[in-house]
């Protein structure tokens, strides 16, 4: 199963960094937050990933492309432009990396990558947020549903939007995201999708937690799955320190063993 990671936003609640590199990019640990995520993914046997790029792709492109030379030691021979690695366990990922557009929405970014996520479920998330969720769980919900899309049900403070959530269905009975005053559980942003979402994007200026995820909710197809463990979103440098402190201590989300 494809892995999509919505990575093209242009991040200006963290200008301090995003004004150089996206906001995926930015480091947690000496590592891209993108990095983690993958890492979480890949933990869980999900190793081929589809990258929705847009503002500062070729950062992305950059990264993926000099990444074992970035990670491991090596010898290289100048004159004969021949490369000993020494040392060093390289990642068993697939990753592609897509140009959706500098100004797409999230629903343009995701409709973008049709043709490569189109031939099953996919998963999909956002390129800024750590959890310890159990991917693999979350799977099976949804197999085990007659859902188009499942989302993760974490908890959080208010600055995010509510949703109505019908326990015996496990169906979401509303979506609206970021409302002021909000409370309880929100979109943790890790979904499973089946390809009929595509169907419910209009154009590249659609955004993927308003009219599909609405469409969805009135046919009785959006479904969650509830993630009771730990949960961070990076929306600002203050979320950027508090990750970045946690990962020098014991980061819950660090599920890997290296």
């Amino acid at each position: 199963m494809k892995v999509a990671i919505l990575a093209g936003g242009y991040g200006t609640r963290l200008s301090e960094e995003t004004s150089i590199r996206p906001k995926p990019m930015v480091e947690i640990g000496g590592r891209p937050i993108l990095w983690h995520i993958m890492k979480l993914y890949s933990h869980h046997g999900f190793d081929d990933f589809v990258i929705l790029g847009g503002y500062k792709v070729d950062y992305i492109r950059d990264y993926f492309l000099n990444y074992r030379g970035k990670n491991t030691d090596f010898t290289i021979d100048l004159k004969n432009n021949k490369i000993e690695w020494l040392q060093g366990k390289n990642e068993d990922w697939k990753v592609t990396v897509l140009n959706t557009g500098t100004d797409a929405m999230t629903g343009g970014r995701i409709k973008y990558a049709r043709e490569l996520l189109s031939d099953g479920p996919f998963c999909l998330t956002y390129g800024d947020g750590v959890s310890n969720v159990d991917i693999n769980a979350l799977v099976k919900a949804h197999k085990a549903s007659d859902n188009w899309c499942t989302l993760t049900a974490v908890t959080q403070p208010g600055r995010y939007g509510a949703l109505r959530l019908n326990e015996e269905t496990h169906k979401v009975g509303t979506f609206r995201e970021k409302g002021a005053g909000d409370g309880g559980l929100i979109n943790g942003g890790f979904f499973v999708c089946e390809p009929e979402v595509f169907d419910l994007i209009d154009n590249d200026q659609s955004v993927w937690e308003n009219e599909p995820m609405d469409r969805m909710v009135e046919r009785g197809k959006l479904g969650y799955y509830h993630h009771q463990g730990y949960w961070q979103s990076m929306d600002s440098l203050r979320d950027k320190m508090v990750l970045e402190d946690i990962w020098t201590k014991n980061p819950p989300w660090k599920v890997w063993d290296y």
